[in-house]
Order: C-alpha cells, then sequence, then structure tokens
C-alpha cells in the first residue's frame, strides 16, 4: 500500500462572517491511498486558528503518516491522537479503500437515495440586510430549522432579526438555533441569554470562549435556554478527561465536528459519553470540501439521530467538487446518479 498527500485552498463564494472574522478562503489536504489497483480517498479537514492540530509543522505530520502507512489505522489513530483532522482523513480513506466504490463509504438508504437528513440552515453573519435576505432565502426553500451566527454585529441587531423571524413563524413552524463562538463575556452572558429566550431559542452554541470551565457551568445551571457545547471539546483527548469535562459542566448538548476531535472515532466516545450523562448531541461539518462532507454525512445517517444536523455547506465554495449530494427542501440528500468530479 503506498499513500500521498495534497493540498488544496478552497475559495468561498462570498466572504463568510464569523466572530472570529471573515472567511475568504479554506485549507485543506487530502490523502490517497493505493493498493493493488484500488484507490481510497480522505479528507483532512485543517481548520487554521481552530483546529488543535493548526501547528507550523503539520505537513511534517501528514508526510510520517503517509510514510508509515504500514502500520495500519489503528496504530496510526493512537500515534496521531493530537491531529484529529489527519486522524479523520485517515479513516476516511481506509475505508474508502475498502468499500466498492470510493466515494460510497457506508451504503445505506441515504445513499440508494431513498432516505434523507434533516439539517439546519446556516445563516452567515453580516449586515442586517445580509442577514435578512439569507433567513428569507432559506425559510423559502423549505427549512423547518435555521442556524445564525451571532456576536460579530450589534447585538440588539441581532435580537430584532430573531424578533423579526418570531413575528412570521412561531417555534413550531421554524426551529432557531444560535452560535455565538465563544463571542459573549462571561460577566454578560447570562444576561444575553435571557434576552435571546424571548424568542424560543432551541439552543445557543458556545456562548463563551472554551476553557472557562466554571463559568460555563455556570451558565448551564442557570440559562433559560439550553447551551451546546462546540469548541470546548477540541484538544480534549482522553476519554476520562471527555468524561471529567462533560461532568464538570453539564451541558444540554454537545456539537460533534469529526475533523476537529478525532474523527469518527474520537465522535462516537463523545456521544457514548454524553448519551451516559443524558446530553443531546448533533453533527456537524467543519468547512470541509464536499470529500470530508460526503463522509461525514453518510456517517451521520448511521446513527439514526433525529435532530436536525450541521452539514448545508457544500454550496459556499467556488471551487468544491461535484458530488451526488444535494440540499433540498430543508434536507441533505444523495443523488445516486450524479458523478464525482474530484481528481488527485
Amino acid at each position: 500500500m503506498t499513500a500521498t498527500y495534497q493540498k488544496f485552498i478552497l475559495n468561498f463564494k462570498q466572504p463568510s462572517g464569523t466572530s472570529r472574522g471573515i472567511l475568504k478562503t479554506k485549507e485543506t489536504w487530502f490523502i490517497k491511498l493505493e493498493d493493488h489497483g484500488k484507490i481510497g480517498i480522505g479528507e483532512c479537514g485543517l481548520f487554521r486558528g481552530l483546529s488543535v492540530d493548526d501547528v507550523p509543522h503539520y505537513q511534517d505530520i501528514l508526510k510520517w503518516a503517509c510514510l508509515n502507512i504500514h502500520l495500519g489505522l489503528e496504530v496510526l489513530l493512537d500515534e496521531l491522537f493530537k491531529f484529529p483532522s489527519i486522524q479523520f482523513g485517515l479513516e476516511t480513506a481506509f475505508t474508502s479503500l475498502k468499500s466498492k466504490d470510493s466515494f460510497e463509504l457506508f451504503p445505506s438508504k441515504f445513499t440508494q437515495n431513498t432516505d434523507s437528513i434533516p439539517i439546519n440552515g446556516l445563516i452567515w453573519m453580516g449586515t442586517e440586510s445580509f442577514m435578512k435576505q439569507q433567513i428569507k432565502e432559506k425559510i423559502d426553500t423549505g427549512f423547518s430549522c435555521i442556524k445564525m451566527k451571532i456576536g460579530a454585529i450589534d447585538f440588539q441587531t441581532e435580537l430584532k432579526l430573531l424578533k423579526s423571524i418570531r413575528k412570521e413563524f412561531s417555534k413550531k413552524d421554524i426551529e432557531l438555533r444560535v452560535d455565538a463562538n465563544g463571542a459573549f463575556q462571561p460577566s454578560e452572558a447570562l444576561g444575553k441569554l435571557k434576552m435571546l429566550s424571548e424568542y424560543h431559542i432551541h439552543s445557543i452554541e458556545q456562548p463563551i470562549k472554551q476553557g472557562q470551565i466554571q463559568e460555563m457551568a455556570r451558565l448551564c445551571e442557570d440559562s433559560p435556554l439550553p447551551i451546546a457545547l462546540d469548541e470546548e471539546l477540541i484538544g480534549v483527548f482522553s476519554k476520562e478527561n471527555k468524561r471529567e469535562l462533560l461532568q464538570s459542566i453539564k451541558p444540554q448538548y454537545i456539537i460533534l465536528k469529526p475533523s476537529l476531535i478525532g474523527g469518527f472515532t474520537g465522535s462516537k466516545e463523545w456521544i457514548q459519553l454524553a448519551e451516559s450523562q443524558n446530553i443531546g448531541w448533533w453533527i456537524t461539518s467543519a468547512l470541509e470540501s464536499n470529500v470530508g462532507l460526503n463522509a461525514i454525512a453518510q456517517w451521520t445517517y448511521m446513527l439514526n439521530s433525529k435532530l436536525p444536523q450541521g452539514l448545508g455547506t457544500g454550496s459556499i465554495f467556488t471551487n468544491n467538487f461535484d458530488c451526488p449530494l444535494q440540499v433540498k427542501s430543508g434536507t441533505l440528500q444523495y443523488r445516486k446518479n450524479t458523478n464525482w468530479n474530484f481528481n488527485f
């Protein structure tokens, strides 16, 4: 078996706003395995500025993984526990290699296009008019769950946008999620959560920055709306540390991004620990190309979650790869007869 890797830059159709700044491009890496004429493809979804494995020698680690591919997946996952994006890429590549079709990793009713995955419609930060336009588009195209990124523009303007949605749509019509990406200060967070709760918000992701365990625990206890941990999970490697984090904070939900938390293996461990503590969860992509998104979507379907997932990011890049994934009527679908245009 041989393994090679390649860098790829994804370009956003329009600059996308988060509380961490404006995103114009997204770096990613691909791993290709070859064994007796068979090919396996995986994506290492490195997220600069967010991934725990955003280190200067990232490419050296990727090169080491390819040179030592003979060690096998299990050994490599153990050796690379501090590099979750590479773990995810390797898991996907090995699964791809074993599959009849390099891109149909987990055959199911989803990949047969007889079932779909409910997803949330993502509203990026921007001007009030831009955000209003996105909200209208999502509702018009059949989304019943909308996730709005907040924390970058004036908070009162964000409340006004939520109020305008609730004037037209009740919580039975539209489920509203918000994602603060750690934008709130601990001293102001509870007050802001109380104001947000007036609009029947399903949940808020990461209201304060990760690493403030006591403050986050206090918020989860006192908050009038459910809190979901997101960035808080990044960089927590051992099962014991994961259990301890959940027991200390006691969140209502956790959000799992395989590229950022140890691939499918790491995500499964989080799910098992969360369920043992009656904590809800859902899966979200982390701006991977359609190669990574395809793997996450197929794997997510196998988990049988009924909640809307965060898997609607495939159309935000100008140079993404044509693939069977399609967003339609608030769901992610798999058009069996659509071909990939991926070349490596």
